[in-house]
């Protein structure tokens, strides 16, 4: 029989059998402003002791089902909804403002426009795409494929294999071109070559799919069948060069820099020559080829395969790329099969949020630059700085107080320490649209414009020093992330809402909540990948053999246990492609918590709500990650996704936190407990 929890509180005294003082007299001092634990939320049928997640998360998540149009729900989710109102107001006063031409708010307005016209993209069909079409059916020879190629990946069709400029993981004060795998229309070579029958279930589905969308295209049931299976045995052949994703997690394997000679020896089918001078790039430059297997092995694919072949395999990627920029029944099929067939989401989001996700996603800081002006607290980002201050001096006593790690390698990692970047809400200088031209004609071609114009403006970097300015996600943005070319933790003003950051909170609860974000991104730079830059952001290796070997065998214990966790009905984590984040979450978790405590030194640690700091600390961190998953969205996130689902994320490493037993009373023959000698400590 499960305990009940909550009753236990009610009466003054927890489950764990802490004390814990709660006088009305004090509650209206302490009791932040907007409640930032409702323990009416906290599931009494649930022991903390035995699933902390469920306990804090199931009764919300309950009755709060995952709406129709979504994979998953819970906090983002909710952030989202009032950010979402706040952008689309803004979006649809710019639409109507008749702004001064190049301006961001015509720019911005105009592409909300187009993309929110649907009677005019349903009577348009697939007619803006001609010229395209056109192109395509032009070719006579594969020698043909590579300048086309290269006009595809500006418009942002990712055919064959993705091309991108990024900064020189060997010299991180230069930016180098660089080669990706690519070419697939599913998620990952599994969804090709495997036998489960989940995933063959996929496969069968998406071959109806693309013959679908060959129809859509004007083809008759014969010919888009033979189209189909065209782009399938291209798709499969590539998907059989392909790593798999957990192969693409080590950073040295990654870089193989080679000329135009050695790639024209490693695929002399194609033309490499023209694919260059396409992009209009110089052939003297070297280029960081990351899976080189891909690379040769693409030589027999391109020699098998007829130009006709190959004229449908481009065709298909153009519409597969498009479809959410043309008529309705285009949308709705792409919708069918990469929305409800792989994800479970069985309902299309309304158009204005759809076309507001493409207007964020193209013109990101345009429009976050109106909403930072708008609605951004400032004095937010002053508070948060004050806790990244806080987290980075206990991340250095940590490191020192490492007893398997060596005086020299705790120099270098304080060295990597010092050097990170903090970027906080918003860039301080916004992208500079003033080239890209968008209209109020063809949605499609709005995306395609802008598509280009980033394109454009990331092969510009080439030759120019390193833009420290740059940022990788939107202001809007519910997230965070760690770049380890850059040393830089980046946390967009999306994230800085409550309950991730709430001003009327106390400080326990934000440094569960945004204090393990901040320590989780900070750890990214000492995780099995991040470990392997220096602090100029160089793939360089500052550690002594011993202790690298010794921070193997920690990260291993994770990995153990990683793939111990059953995500939902037999399908379990797998937890060498999820370690990188597994180590960010034990290590923003302990970080944040002795963070908390540097920050409360010599201050009473009073009770809230007849909760302890240490509690409420735990129970905001399990707050912070309450969502729930469609079955084939969990499904697909096992097969291809560094992140495990947030149950896991919450339960994992919490049970290796020792004051997480001391807060809640955990002990031998608990759920949630896990011997002393089996717990993982790195950070």
């Amino acid at each position: 029989m499960k305990n009940n929890w909550l009753a236990a509180l009610a009466l003054v005294a927890l489950a764990t059998q802490i004390a814990c003082t709660n006088s009305a007299s004090k509650k209206e001092d302490t009791a932040p402003k907007t409640p930032a634990i409702v323990l009416s939320e906290l599931d009494s049928t649930y022991r903390p002791q035995d699933d902390f997640f469920e306990f804090v998360n199931h009764k919300w998540l309950a009755a709060n089902p995952i709406p129709a149009s979504e994979s998953s729900w819970g906090i983002d989710g909710i952030i989202e909804l009032r950010i979402h109102d706040r952008l689309k107001s803004i979006l649809e006063k710019a639409e109507k403002a008749n702004a001064a031409a190049g301006s961001n708010e015509q720019k911005i307005g105009d592409f909300y426009a187009t993309a929110m016209d649907s009677a005019k993209r349903d009577k348009e069909g697939i007619a803006p795409l001609k010229e395209q079409l056109a192109q395509i059916d032009a070719l006579t020879a594969t020698k043909d494929l590579a300048p086309l190629l290269a006009t595809q990946h500006k418009q942002g069709v990712e055919s064959l294999f993705n091309f991108f400029v990024d900064v020189d993981a060997r010299n991180s004060s230069a930016y180098i071109s660089q080669l990706y795998q690519g070419g697939l229309g599913m998620p990952s070579k599994d969804y090709y070559l495997s036998a489960d029958k989940n995933l063959s279930d996929i496969r069968l589905a998406y071959e109806k799919h693309v013959q679908k969308m060959f129809q859509l295209m004007g083809m008759d049931e014969i010919t888009s069948l033979k189209a189909m299976r065209q782009v399938l045995t291209i798709e499969t052949d590539l998907a059989k060069v392909s790593n798999a994703p957990v192969d693409n997690r080590d950073p040295v394997k990654l870089y193989n820099k080679r000329d135009l000679q050695e790639l024209k020896r490693m695929c002399p089918e194609f033309d490499w020559s023209a694919y260059l001078a396409g992009l209009q790039l110089n052939e003297k430059e070297a280029i960081i080829v990351n899976q080189p297997a891909f690379i040769t092995g693409l030589n027999p694919i391109l020699h098998r395969h007829t130009i006709e072949e190959w004229k449908n395999y481009l065709k298909w990627n153009l519409i597969n790329a498009c479809a959410d920029e043309l008529s309705h029944d285009f949308e709705q099929q792409n919708f069918a099969f990469y929305a409800t067939t792989l994800r479970g989401v069985k309902e299309m989001k309304p158009r204005w949020k759809r076309a507001l996700n493409a207007t964020d996603r193209l013109l990101g800081e345009a429009l976050g630059q109106i909403y930072v002006e708008s609605y951004f607290n400032k004095a937010t980002k002053e508070k948060v700085k004050v806790m990244v201050d806080y987290i980075i001096a206990t991340y250095k006593e940590r490191i020192m107080s490492r007893d398997w790690m060596s005086e020299e390698t705790k120099k270098q990692a304080i060295a990597k320490l010092d050097k990170i970047n903090r970027k906080l809400a918003y860039p301080d200088h916004f992208r500079d649209y003033s080239k890209l031209d968008i209209k109020r004609d063809a949605y499609v071609l709005n995306t395609m414009r802008a598509n280009e114009f980033e394109f454009n403006r990331m092969l510009s970097k080439l030759g120019k020093p390193i833009d420290k300015n740059e940022w990788g996600m939107t202001p809007p943005t519910i997230n965070a992330y760690y770049n380890p070319t850059m040393n830089e933790i980046v946390f967009p003003a999306g994230i800085l809402e409550s309950p991730y950051f709430n001003a009327d909170a106390d400080d326990a609860v934000n440094y569960g909540a945004i204090g393990a974000v901040i320590g989780h991104e900070l750890t990214h730079g000492f995780d099995d990948e991040g470990s392997q830059y220096d602090a100029d952001g160089n793939l360089n290796n500052w550690w002594t053999d011993k202790d690298r070997q010794q921070f193997a065998a920690k990260t291993k214990q994770l990995v153990n246990q990683f793939n111990g966790f059953v995500a939902v009905d037999t399908f379990h984590i797998n937890g060498r492609l999820t370690l990188g984040e597994n180590i960010a979450d034990l290590g923003g978790l302990v970080i944040a918590y002795e963070a908390l405590k540097k920050s409360q030194a010599g201050k009473k640690d009073s009770s809230i709500d007849g909760l302890t700091s240490d509690q409420r600390f735990f129970i905001a961190y399990a707050f912070s990650w309450r969502t729930a998953y469609n079955v084939e969205a969990v499904k697909q996130q096992l097969k291809t996704n560094p992140h495990a689902p947030a149950k896991q994320r919450v339960n994992g490493p919490i049970a290796n936190f020792d004051p997480f037993y001391a807060a809640f009373g955990v002990k031998e023959g608990d759920k949630m407990y896990v011997k002393p000698e089996d717990r993982v400590q790195i950070w």
